[in-house]
């Protein structure tokens, strides 16, 4: 296996986000990251991020970070009623929500109907501007794997049946060419391996690895039909601290196990943090205060500038 997609979610989510992103693009030590659509700051990040690719080594490769458990809707309020707070059109069912709408005949189909109507307005935003990114790119002689479309999610929501379902529905029915979809697929086992790990993992982190686990065969199955290289991605269970010390005490088993189900690795973190004054009502009080604000997110900058694959 050759070296693995090192990842960052969550450009765009704050302008200090986005700062903390872009100096690890400036090093060339990200291979891809995601675009949140929907917070107000959207246009503010993409410009600085314009403005910054002459100067980057390559342009990584760009994928739609769909959000419906924060930001705005952008498809309005009108069109996703029950995706949005009252009177709001800040989003507001969640993931319980969407996961509970999966499993309710009489609500999903009208959940579908309105994530299909928010997960449009979503795509064809993030698409137009990294469509921009790829044309100065271009003119600037700075190096572009990218091909067709690519998704992923905050919150990995795109794994949720009904929001799954909704967004290759929507692919197919705009056209766009999807060459990568996340499969939030990571292998438990490797973090058992080592006893003296145990303590420092959180255990909700398992919960969320056994639960996307159950729903990553049909992502398998949809690669493998639709022609895509399956994957496994690191970054659930350490969430929130992919430190240094630890990725370099796993990485050999990850890469061993990667290699022999012939999968690539996709290395996830989130390196930009969020400044206090950014926090607003489009950003989950308890996100911010868990994860958004902590000095954890520049233990895992840390680790994207050091770490060698």
């Amino acid at each position: 296996m050759s070296k693995p997609d090192i990842h960052a979610d969550d450009y765009a989510l704050t302008l200090n986000t986005s700062r903390d992103m872009l100096e690890c693009m400036r090093k060339g030590r990200l291979d891809s990251i995601s675009i949140v659509p929907n917070m107000s700051c959207f246009e503010e990040c993409m410009d600085l991020f314009c403005g910054e690719i002459p100067k980057l080594p390559f342009l990584p490769l760009m994928s739609v970070h769909l959000d419906f458990v924060e930001g705005r809707s952008l498809a309005g309020r009108a069109n996703t009623p029950d995706l949005t707070k009252p009177d709001s059109d800040l989003m507001g069912l969640g993931w319980g929500g969407l996961f509970a709408a999966s499993y309710l005949p009489n609500k999903r189909k009208k959940i579908k109907a309105q994530l299909k109507c928010e997960i449009k307005a979503q795509l064809a935003k993030v698409q137009g501007a990294i469509k921009k990114c790829m044309e100065i790119a271009a003119a600037s002689g700075v190096p572009c794997g990218q091909k067709g479309l690519r998704v992923d999610s905050h919150q990995h929501a795109h794994m949720i049946p009904v929001v799954w379902e909704a967004v290759l529905e929507v692919v197919r029915e705009e056209g766009y060419a999807l060459e990568y979809i996340r499969n939030s697929k990571e292998v438990l086992g490797i973090f058992l391996t080592d006893v003296s790990l145990y303590k420092t993992y959180r255990p909700v982190n398992f919960v969320k690895n056994r639960l996307l686990a159950l729903y990553s065969h049909k992502a398998d199955r949809f690669c493998k039909a639709n022609g895509m290289k399956q994957m496994y991605l690191w970054g659930l269970v350490m969430s929130g601290r992919m430190d240094t010390e630890r990725i370099e005490r796993l990485y050999g088993k990850m890469k061993r196990k990667a290699e022999r189900d012939k999968r690539t690795l996709e290395v996830l973190f989130h390196p930009g943090i969020t400044l206090p004054e950014e926090v607003t009502p489009e950003i989950a009080k308890e996100a911010a205060e868990d994860f958004y604000l902590r000095e954890d997110r520049h233990v895992e900058k840390k680790a994207v500038l050091g770490v060698e694959w």
